[in-house]
């Protein structure tokens, strides 16, 4: 069997299938130095043109996964459920930051592995960094600590956790070869994998704010997630979910904390926040065995929420986390110097908004990086942002700008009203979840 790298390259350049060994070799020369950047780009490209089978991509997930370093939890003895749940990226997706909580206080370990922002999208883990002393890294220790004491922590990935993935997407990033199922399929699977969980949920979005902007791109990737992530042994549903609009009335990094907070009050819920929320941590139970069937499981998030359980299991960890004890109450989050209304132009009902665009903005405005290196102003971004089939009049609000300095304000404002458009006609209510997707409607 060939084993060396341009045999490797060769074979799937030609369509072939890889062996597992062959896939073994290519992730071990990953870590090792054994594949040059040149070698895995050109196996990069011709997986992005001939693909990669099920049986593939489940080699390539697994391989990748015992590239670093596991998490353990059988030695801890009896334990809850640990479950989690992922999103391939949005604006104004603050799911996880009531997801994480509800989801302990109905009786399942979180331990929640998040990123950065990436391009036009948000991150969670410069969300809670807006929270002072809010840290995201934590031994495993800690870690397991907090999890006791909150039932969720939401960290940042250890350098030691899937190393192949982090060489490889960094290869793709700069030679357009990100757009690849299987690729994507492994490299989130792989981290998710290495966190030891026992169930997990996928929230596939699509439209024009998401990664996948057709259906059925975010069909074909939800199906190669859990057809895949079942292959490997961890029981995932994925949720197909609408990113045509803001998710909630805020984007930006305080602001989406501040969201989250009046969310798990309950003294302001956007109802299809609520609506993504409570499918998102209702599936997670079924599928992690904490209940029996989804009506319960949402019964269980409803009094979660109303007795208070699911923001006193936010406090907790943060506070457990290096942030303040007593969030809930005091968020103590910071505010922008300039904050400016936009006013609509003209009357009428909002027809669409163009939702990477005003990602983009909220980063222009300090709120993400344009380079690695960047510093995020946490204090930046929108809120009140309208959703489709608002009405409006002439002068009301699209929505509120925070922003740093009154020239950055002017050119958001002027921004905001380029990007959201108004019509005559009323629009009907669009769902925010499509469909959801399960081992039992994935074919073999």
């Amino acid at each position: 069997m060939h084993a060396i790298p341009p045999e490797i390259i060769r074979l799937k350049r030609d369509g072939h299938t890889l062996a597992t060994a062959q896939i073994d070799a290519f992730v071990d020369g990953l870590v090792t130095g054994g594949w040059s950047d040149a070698q895995a780009a050109a196996l990069a490209m011709a997986v992005v043109l001939r693909g990669m089978d099920p049986a593939e991509t489940v080699a390539l997930t697994q391989a990748m996964t015992r590239s670093g370093d596991v998490l353990r939890w059988d030695d801890l003895g009896d334990h809850p459920p640990i479950v989690d749940k992922h999103s391939t990226g949005g604006v104004g997706d603050k799911v996880s930051l009531m997801l994480a909580p509800i989801v302990a206080a109905c009786g399942g370990w979180v331990p929640m592995v998040s990123g950065r922002g990436l391009g036009h999208t948000g991150g969670t883990l410069d969300k809670l960094e807006s929270l002072p002393g809010y840290r995201t890294q934590l031994a495993r220790d800690e870690l397991i600590a907090t999890l006791r004491s909150a039932g969720c922590a939401i960290v940042g990935a250890s350098g030691s956790v899937a190393p192949a993935d982090r060489r490889l997407y960094a290869i793709r990033d700069v030679t357009a070869t990100v757009e690849s199922t299987a690729l994507i399929t492994a490299s989130i699977l792989s981290k998710k994998l290495a966190a030891g969980l026992q169930a997990l949920v996928m929230d596939v979005k699509t439209g024009d704010g998401a990664f996948a902007s057709t259906p059925e791109h975010a069909r074909e990737l939800a199906l190669s997630l859990v057809r895949v992530a079942e292959g490997a042994g961890l029981p995932t549903r994925a949720v197909i979910t609408d990113m045509n609009q803001v998710l909630g009335h805020t984007a930006g990094n305080a602001l989406e904390v501040q969201e989250a907070l009046d969310y798990l009050r309950g003294t302001r819920r956007d109802v299809r926040l609520h609506t993504l929320t409570r499918t998102l941590c209702a599936e997670l139970l079924v599928l992690g065995g904490l209940t029996g069937d989804t009506a319960d499981a949402e019964a269980r998030v409803d009094r979660a929420l109303h007795s208070g359980e699911a923001l006193e299991r936010f406090e907790r960890m943060v506070h457990a986390q290096g942030g303040p004890a007593d969030v809930g109450t005091r968020g103590r989050l910071p505010r922008a110097p300039v904050q400016r209304v936009v006013p609509a132009l003209h009357a009428g009902w909002v027809q669409s908004m163009a939702v990477r665009e005003l990602g983009v903005l909220v980063v222009t405005l300090g709120g993400g990086r344009r380079t690695a290196g960047d510093t995020i102003d946490p204090r930046v971004g929108l809120s009140e942002v309208c959703q489709l089939g608002d009405r409006r009049e002439a002068g009301e609000p699209l929505a509120m700008v925070h922003a740093d300095n009154e020239a950055a304000a002017d050119e958001a404002v002027a921004q905001v009203q380029r990007l959201i458009t108004l019509g005559e006609a009323p629009l009907p209510q669009r769902p925010v979840v499509f469909e959801v997707l399960h081992r039992g409607s994935v074919p073999e």
